[in-house]
């Protein structure tokens, strides 16, 4: 527990929107129960409090959907009440038939996850309707839910907005660093042995599981990714000024791509180097040591990503283009290897044409990369040096 307060503390990750999301849930809370037990002396306060917790989300903009979503849920459910409720009477007849219709109406996909909120707004107004006597009173309770519903549903919102609204521009980051992390654990296990020569059949088969388990960790980068340009919506941070050079989420976009589809070519060379098992040859031993010094190379341009980091970016991206060009010249090495030998690249039975193929679109990716990040960080030091350029010096009429 100590550790994860100091992670908490030092710095801003999963620890940190915890607290962050428990203090504002809390506050939220608070506020909504101040207002529906004490200012408004409501029957039922806890409804307003529930709401404020419940649209509390990790992006604003997903705060204001989720709560039209519950609003529109619990309208629903208290109508379907109100209805079948005056007009057939407060017995279980007509409770069965709430059931039904509610519980139909909660399956609409419009309502996505809230749809279950339907039944159960119909039930608390079911109960609500037989505990008061007289159809005014029953009218004013089943009033009142709606309206605890909507204090409470604007507070939670009010709260998410103005204390430390969410704005996730390094969620995108995380992701990319986190498969890039995998790529570079990966290849560091990958170069070494087959440096001393052909790996053996269950060091190939674990290369070629830990590449498949990847499948999971990627869709996780997306999800993040999709996370941090949803928290720009409905934003006010995103106004201020130290986020106005941000450089924006379509290069990071452009690179996780590239990541994805990086790891699906070194799956597909795990699955080449476990064929170079099948049949040995004496050119196999001095090829795999060239391919061994190539996914080194890969490996610190993958290292260079696992710190990504947007108030860097340029010297990384320039970096990582450096870093590029070594690989390619080991790439290079590999090819004229191949050339020496006279080592058929088109022969299907032998491991060659496959793993060149496999290093070339591997250092295709990681150039698409550099290029990327290299277009995306000077378009953000332009945008944040745009205000403040000097204006050229006129020459003086000598030509001077």
């Amino acid at each position: 527990m100590a550790r994860w307060w100091r992670r908490a503390l030092a710095y801003d990750g999963d620890e940190r929107d915890t607290v962050r999301i428990i203090g504002k849930s809390t506050l939220a809370a608070t506020l909504a129960w101040l207002v529906s037990y004490v200012a408004l002396d409501a029957r039922s306060p806890a409804f307003a409090p529930f709401s404020a917790v419940l649209i509390m989300q990790v992006t604003v903009y997903r705060s204001v959907v989720q709560s039209l979503r519950y609003v529109g849920a619990v309208v629903a459910g208290v109508a379907v009440q109100a209805a079948l409720g005056f007009l057939a009477g407060p017995d279980l007849l007509t409770f069965v038939l709430v059931a039904v219709i509610a519980l139909a109406i909660g399956r609409w996909h419009v309502l996505g996850v809230q749809g279950p909120q339907v039944a159960t707004a119909a039930f608390f107004a079911f109960s609500t309707y037989t505990s008061a006597s007289g159809d005014s009173q029953r009218l004013r309770a089943l009033g009142e839910i709606v309206l605890l519903v909507l204090i409470g549903c604007a507070i939670g919102i009010a709260v998410n907005v103005l204390v430390a609204p969410p704005l996730r521009y390094r969620g995108a980051e995380y992701g990319i660093r986190s498969l890039a992390h995998t790529l570079k654990d990966l290849l560091a296990d990958m170069y070494p042995v087959l440096a001393e020569g052909v790996p053996d059949q269950d060091t190939t088969g674990r290369w070629r599981t830990r590449a498949a388990r990847t499948g999971g960790m990627i869709g996780q980068a997306w999800w993040g990714l999709e996370t941090s340009k949803e928290s720009l919506h409905l934003n006010p941070r995103r106004l201020l000024r130290r986020y106005r050079g941000h450089p924006g989420f379509q290069g990071y976009e452009s690179v996780l791509g590239a990541l994805e589809r990086t790891l699906y070519q070194v799956a597909a060379l795990t699955r080449g180097l476990d064929r170079s098992r099948e049949e040995e040859d004496e050119a196999r031993g001095p090829f795999l040591r060239r391919y061994a010094a190539f996914l080194e190379a890969a490996g610190e341009v993958a290292e260079v990503l696992t710190t990504l980091d947007e108030t860097t970016l340029l010297p990384q991206a320039k970096r990582l283009a450096r870093l590029t060009d070594d690989a390619e010249a080991r790439r290079d090495d590999v090819v004229e290897e191949t050339r020496e030998r006279s080592l058929s690249l088109a022969d299907p039975s032998m491991p060659y044409g496959i793993l060149v193929t496999e290093a070339t679109r591997l250092l295709e990716e990681f150039r698409y990369t550099s290029r990327v990040l290299l277009e995306v960080a000077q378009a953000a030091e332009r945008s944040k040096g745009g205000g403040s350029r000097r204006r050229p010096r006129r020459r003086s009429a000598e030509g001077g």
